[in-house]
């Protein structure tokens, strides 16, 4: 058994109770520091240009990445969202609109592109990358349930209630090792305060499949807070003004560093 299997197998469980209660709370908290920040955000690393796809979490729409999108578009990027209004069925014909989606944002930018999915998005960012990864320049997944074992999420009886055990696209093949990076470099941003997705269901681990082009990175937020926590916001513009070739990991620097924890994730 591989340690990533041994570490999803012997830790599945969702998020403690108390603090699925405090996400509405906190995530207002994160998205009130978002806009004070905002003025301060024109100093983050600008983008040269290429596209965005940003990919909402279940039960939830593109009105909830609209800052996220507007902070990118002003660093320079060219963003979308997905346009297919609440995410909450998986099936073929959403799988192949959203590349689709993806196809006509890299043919309108003339270059490969990012993806950056929160929650249930980025398992869609990570699968829509393994399918076309020709045209995926890098991957960001934000409190993303990247297990191939749901109990890691308090939302599993939700999804599952709506779209069965084996949501069709399994039935065909795809998402079957939701664990596995996509051979592409790969972010995944998680917190150990997620009220919806056990941080354990967040990590990733290296992988030939992209060169060992993977990385977690821990904040400190909610995971409904995750698309428009300041902190949050720093690492994917740090993680997308990368040059395309040229990946390293992430790593804070100066008072940035004061702010990212740095605990161990396999404890």
């Amino acid at each position: 058994m591989s340690t990533a299997t041994a570490f999803a197998e012997s830790t599945a469980r969702p998020p403690s109770r108390l603090l699925t209660l405090a996400e509405p709370g906190r995530a207002m908290a994160e998205l009130a520091s978002f806009y004070a920040l905002r003025p301060m955000m024109a100093a983050l690393p600008r983008g040269d240009g290429h596209g965005v796809l940003v990919l909402p979490g279940f039960m939830a729409s593109d009105t909830s990445t609209k800052p996220m999108r507007q902070l990118l578009d002003s660093l320079g990027y060219e963003s979308a969202g997905w346009g297919l209004g609440r995410n909450v069925r998986v099936d073929n014909a959403r799988i192949e609109s959203m590349l689709t989606g993806a196809d006509e944002l890299f043919e309108r930018t003339g270059r490969k592109i990012s993806i950056v999915g929160w929650s249930l998005g980025g398992v869609f960012a990570r699968e829509l990358a393994k399918l076309a990864p020709e045209k995926v320049r890098l991957v960001i997944s934000l409190g993303s349930p990247i297990s191939d074992d749901r109990n890691h999420t308090n939302a599993r009886r939700l999804f599952e209630y709506l779209n069965g055990n084996e949501p069709e696209p399994m039935k065909d093949g795809n998402f079957a090792k939701l664990g596995e990076a996509p051979p592409v470099p790969t972010t995944s941003i998680l917190t150990k305060t997620d009220g919806v997705v056990h941080w354990r269901g967040s990590v990733q681990f290296p992988g030939d499949a992209n060169h060992g082009q993977t990385e977690n990175i821990e904040v400190h937020a909610s995971h409904c807070g995750l698309g428009v926590n300041p902190l949050v916001m720093f690492a994917i513009a740090d993680r997308l003004a990368q040059k395309e070739g040229t990946w390293k990991p992430f790593k804070a620097r100066g008072l940035a560093a004061l702010l990212f924890p740095r605990t161990r994730l396999l404890n």
